[in-house]
């Protein structure tokens, strides 16, 4: 595969927050320091919730395009996840990231072949895979 290319851009505003935008893309959103730091800026998206979000909505692309591979019939799909920020050696550090997928499903009998593509999914996940961070899934299965 030949190498691909993402370009996100980011201009600062005013404290602590500034614009992130991509020519790629029509949406542009602020970004800002979160609130247990200095400066932080409640109810705004932050590099920790942009890290989280990434490795989430990667998991659902990943599995998206496994189960679709896979023929796997499923009526719904989310996904919680949350970030663990710890301060490891002097430094800050995302050092877990959870996901808590719930996939529902109409036949039992693919139960088990939906929990084995979670799994894999989480695995392929190329964001999961190019971070430091330990990724914890824990999925849960709805027979509909």
């Amino acid at each position: 595969m030949d190498a691909h290319y993402y370009q996100v851009n980011l201009q600062w505003e005013t404290d602590r927050k500034g614009l992130i935008f991509s020519p790629e893309l029509d949406q542009s959103f602020t970004v800002a320091t979160p609130p247990p730091f200095q400066g932080g800026i409640d109810r705004t998206w932050s590099p920790e919730h942009l890290l989280t979000a990434a490795v989430n909505s990667c998991f659902m692309t990943t599995f998206l395009a496994i189960a679709a591979n896979s023929k796997l019939e499923f009526t719904k799909f989310e996904c919680e996840s949350k970030g663990k920020l710890e301060q490891v050696d002097g430094k800050y550090l995302m050092t877990e990231i959870t996901l808590t997928p719930i996939l529902t499903i109409n036949k039992s009998g693919d139960q088990e072949r939906a929990e084995r593509i979670l799994m894999k999914s989480e695995a392929a996940c190329l964001i999961s895979n190019s971070i430091k961070s330990k990724v914890i899934l824990q999925p849960s299965i709805i027979v509909n």
